[in-house]
């Protein structure tokens, strides 16, 4: 299967928005407890979205795990396709 029949299924983009998603609460999740030591999600997002940050913030957490998700599915498919 070559890229472009890859990019075409619809359960390749469900991959990726699951995937990304999983990735975006885990990585918070945990960057939350390693910074604070408890679950204090209200400060984590308060520094992160300081001083106008708002947009940086969210447009980084979007962007990071859509690559996540999109690498990993993209991954998946071509292992599938290998296999078969």
């Amino acid at each position: 299967m070559k890229f472009k029949a890859i990019m075409s299924k619809r359960s390749f983009w469900k991959s990726v928005l699951w995937l990304g998603l999983s990735f975006l609460v885990l990585y918070n999740v945990i960057t939350i407890f390693f910074e604070y030591g408890e679950f204090a999600v209200l400060t984590f997002f308060k520094e992160r979205t300081a001083d106008g940050k708002l947009w940086r913030f969210i447009i980084g957490q979007l962007l990071a795990s859509f690559l996540y998700g999109f690498i990993l599915a993209f991954g998946q498919f071509r292992g599938k396709e290998k296999k078969d």
